[in-house]
């Protein structure tokens, strides 16, 4: 059957009518989805920010408790009775310092060895190694043969000497009264002489080996502390055999020791007698300041170093000989940006801190330190400029915070 044009026309409408419905929904289904997925983007995000936010609140909990047990609650009443002072972190000039390792030493112008000076045998033991000693105390008690010897010497010439006065006082009697000869009474006067140097002899005799004659012991000798201090070193046994040279007992004044290092020839420029130190040593936290009193000028031929001492007062006997010890020698000032006192850095579990003052009281800061003289130290991190910081009896403050600590624990 032949389509004649009007039917063409009815189906190419209805196509195109079809091909537009058919666009407008293609349309609308792309339109949908974006939609969607933007409404699904709005929500993923939203969700995200929630997790965010629910990760956040616990860290903020966290920080806020490690600020709370890093903190010393204090009154100003408190502060002003535990002596705690405060001082702005700020600029500061600075000793530069070079540290030497050394040891602690007795001051060998304050030691003594103890000989007899005469050889006998040892009678009696009285002082004990680590014993303090006052000067003139007995040490220990010799026979000597010798001594014996020297003291009879001494006794024969008295008793001569005895004997020529009286013959010289007869005949100088006998002289004045024109009975005897001049010359008797010379030769009694010449006598005399000889018998009184032959005591001064027998005495000085005795004198060098630091005996006397007065004993009722011909042959004991007794060996006394030459000053006060302690014995450091015994080498004698009852009724043990000794030469007169032997050394039986070391004697040190232990209230002054030298602290001794070495230094290469390229810091002999910089370390020079009369210069400022501290000494210092990780046994214990204690730091004494001192100047050098001697500067090898010969180098040691195993080393190939000079030595160089430090005489340090040591009244509670801290310092111990044979002690490892860390000499920092001061040279010339150099300008910090940002320092503070010292006293003010504590070490707390292997971190240097310092207390920083907040409201109602001080909080534990972590810093990052770097030079120091003794008495300041460069701060590198964890202050600015103008914080206020304890600088003084901080140990109270390191103290509180611990028994704090030990709070939480429990």
């Amino acid at each position: 059957m032949a389509i004649t044009k009007k039917q063409r026309i009815a189906m190419a409408v209805i196509v195109l009518i079809g091909l537009l419905a058919g666009g407008g929904l293609l349309l609308t289904e792309r339109h949908k989805t974006g939609e969607e997925a933007e409404q699904a983007g709005e929500a993923g995000h939203a969700h995200k920010e929630g997790d965010d936010d629910k990760k956040a609140a616990p860290a903020a909990k966290e920080a806020h408790e490690e600020r709370e047990e890093r903190s010393v609650k204090l009154t100003e009443d408190q502060v002003k009775k535990a002596g705690i002072a405060v001082q702005a972190a700020g600029p500061a000039k600075l000793q530069a310092a070079a540290e030497f390792t050394g040891e602690i030493r007795f001051n060998e112008d304050r030691t003594a060895h103890v000989v007899p000076r005469l050889a006998g045998v040892a009678e009696q033991v009285v002082a004990n190694l680590g014993q303090s000693v006052r000067k003139g105390e007995v040490l220990a008690v010799i026979a000597s043969n010798s001594l014996s010897e020297q003291r009879s010497e001494l006794l024969t010439a008295q008793e001569r000497r005895d004997a020529a006065r009286v013959t010289y006082e007869r005949e100088k009697k006998l002289w004045q009264e024109k009975i005897s000869a001049e010359q008797d009474y010379l030769q009694a006067q010449s006598a005399l002489r000889e018998a009184d140097i032959a005591v001064r002899n027998a005495t000085q005799k005795l004198a060098a080996v630091g005996a006397t004659g007065s004993s009722a012991n011909l042959n004991r000798f007794e060996l006394r502390a030459p000053f006060d201090g302690t014995v450091v070193e015994k080498h004698l046994a009852l009724g043990e055999a000794v030469k007169e040279d032997a050394s039986i007992f070391t004697v040190s004044d232990l209230r002054s020791v030298w602290a001794e290092f070495n230094v290469a020839p390229k810091d002999l420029a910089t370390v020079r007698v009369g210069q400022r130190v501290s000494v210092s040593s990780t046994a214990f936290e204690s730091k004494v300041e001192g100047t050098i009193s001697y500067v090898g000028a010969l180098l040691g031929e195993q080393t190939r170093t000079a030595r160089a001492r430090v005489t340090l007062t040591n009244p509670d006997g801290a310092w111990h000989p044979g002690l490892f010890v860390t000499v920092a020698v001061y040279g010339e000032n150099q300008d910090v940006p940002l320092t503070v006192p010292a006293d003010a850095v504590q070490t707390i579990e292997n971190q240097a801190m310092v207390f920083k003052a907040v409201s109602g009281g001080f909080e534990a800061t972590p810093v990052k330190v770097g030079r120091s003289d003794g008495r300041t130290v460069e701060v590198l991190g964890g202050l600015k400029g103008g914080d206020q910081v304890a600088s003084k009896n901080t140990f109270v403050l390191k103290s509180e915070l611990g028994k704090a600590s030990a709070g939480h624990e429990h």
